[in-house]
Formats: structure tokens, C-alpha cells, sequence
């Protein structure tokens, strides 16, 4: 059996932080990630197998990938790594990109994939008992997803850290939330982890928008260092009631 990777210092406090502001992981919790074999959902593992042995909270730990059908999207690598990690997974396949030519209506297919997916994800949840699903967004996609919301939408929104989800049997928790997206990648690449690219033509044939946010926000920190913090403080209020009174500070 293959021993997880201990995550870096950083990252490993950052998602101590997240999951103990927004009591997010209890004794005994069934915990599924999303796992699309990208840098950020398979750090997560290794910070969720890392805490799992260390922390004094027992919960399990399983592993979901969904498969939407794109020709250049092969998750097949990550069953024998979950096996010899000893972590159980599940493999779904659902023709999200075929579906998505005749069923999607005014959204864009980055938002139905993301939807499509997430169902699926619920389905195998509750199919194997498993009662919390754990996604791994960090705080870079949180501040596109709040400011793209303002600019083209005209609201104030983002990803919420924890939740329960409205039919009320399963919660969603995203532990990376306080942590950076160059943690992620920094960490994926020292580690070696075996990190899949998403090569989706349906994403990548034309510019995103959140791609273009990404830049223009890589583009304003480099002017202001404390452009992410200034961020997380403005975004506490949208991302869910935290249950520490120790949630006044940026990462």
C-alpha cells in the first residue's frame, strides 16, 4: 500500500483552519470527495488521508470521479492510485458533453457541466451512505466566482464554505477555502502526485470568462499584495456562518 504524502506546512494549516472555523468534518462523518484528478482535488486528498490519521476527529474517507465524456479526459490512472492508497472510489461516466449540444438552455457549458456533475456526485453519495461530499475550490476560485457574480451578474455571491444542501440529507464542505491556488500547484508538483489534465475542448475552444478574471486578478495583486485578504474579509458574510470566533484573519 502506497503512504500518502504529507501536505505542505501551509496548506496543511490553511485547511485545519477552514475545517475547524466552519466545523466542517464531525466524529464519525462518511466523507466523499470530488475527485477530477486536477491539482487541487488530489491535494485535498492527500490533506484529508493526512488528517485522517492525525487529527482526533475519526471519519472515512472515499473518493468519486465523474466522468463527463470527453474524448481527452482519461481518469483511468486514479484507480489504481486510490487502490494503493486504500481509499475506496467510485467511477461514474455520464455523457455530459453529448447531453449538454441538446439539453443545455442560456448557460454556459463550464455552469452545466459543473451542475451535471455535482448531481452525480450527490447520487453516489447517497447510494453508499456517504453523508458529507467534500469539493475542493480554493480561495482564488471564491474570489472569481464573487467577482465575476459583481461584474456580469450584478450580485454579491461566491462559493459558500459549508452547507447543507436544500433536499437536507447531505452537506457540502470545501476545505481549501483559505487556502491559495499556488499552494495547490506547488504542492502537486513536489509531490509528484499524478495529476490529470483537463483537456475539454468545450472549455478551452474559445477564452472564459473566468480565465480572463483569473489574469486581471493575478494582474491587481501583483500592484496589491493583500488584494486576496481584502478579498476573504469582504467574502466572510457570503461564504457561510463560521462557528469559530477566530475567523478575522486573511491566510
Amino acid at each position: 500500500m502506497t503512504e500518502p504524502v504529507k501536505p505542505s506546512r501551509s496548506l496543511l494549516n490553511a485547511a485545519g483552519k477552514a475545517i475547524g472555523d466552519y466545523a466542517m468534518i464531525g466524529e464519525g462523518d462518511r466523507v466523499l470527495l470530488g475527485l477530477s484528478g486536477g491539482k487541487d482535488s488530489l491535494s485535498l486528498l492527500q490533506v484529508l488521508l493526512y488528517l485522517q490519521r492525525k487529527a482526533p476527529v475519526k471519519f472515512e474517507l472515499a473518493a468519486c470521479t465523474v466522468d463527463p465524456g470527453s474524448p481527452e479526459f482519461d481518469p483511468s490512472p486514479l484507480k489504481p492510485y486510490l487502490a494503493a492508497l486504500g481509499v475506496p472510489y467510485f467511477y461514474e461516466h455520464q455523457a455530459i458533453v453529448a447531453e449538454a449540444e441538446t439539453r443545455m438552455r442560456g448557460d454556459s457549458f463550464c455552469a452545466y457541466c459543473s451542475r451535471m456533475r455535482r448531481g452525480r456526485l450527490y447520487r453516489t453519495a447517497r447510494q453508499h451512505g456517504y453523508g458529507v461530499l467534500a469539493l475542493a475550490q480554493h480561495l482564488d476560485d471564491l474570489a472569481e466566482t464573487f467577482m465575476m457574480s459583481a461584474f456580469f451578474g450584478g450580485r454579491l455571491r461566491t462559493m459558500r464554505a459549508h452547507y447543507r444542501i436544500d433536499a437536507g440529507d447531505l452537506r457540502v464542505i470545501r476545505p481549501l477555502v483559505y487556502a491559495r491556488e499556488r499552494q495547490t500547484r506547488d504542492f502537486a508538483a513536489n509531490a509528484h502526485l499524478p495529476v490529470i489534465d483537463e483537456n475539454c475542448p468545450a472549455c478551452f475552444a474559445k477564452p472564459m470568462q473566468r480565465y480572463q478574471m483569473k489574469l486581471m486578478l493575478a494582474e491587481q495583486e501583483r500592484r496589491h499584495p493583500n488584494l486576496f485578504a481584502n478579498l476573504l474579509t469582504a467574502m466572510r458574510p457570503l461564504m457561510g456562518e463560521a462557528v469559530s470566533k477566530s475567523v478575522t484573519s486573511a491566510p
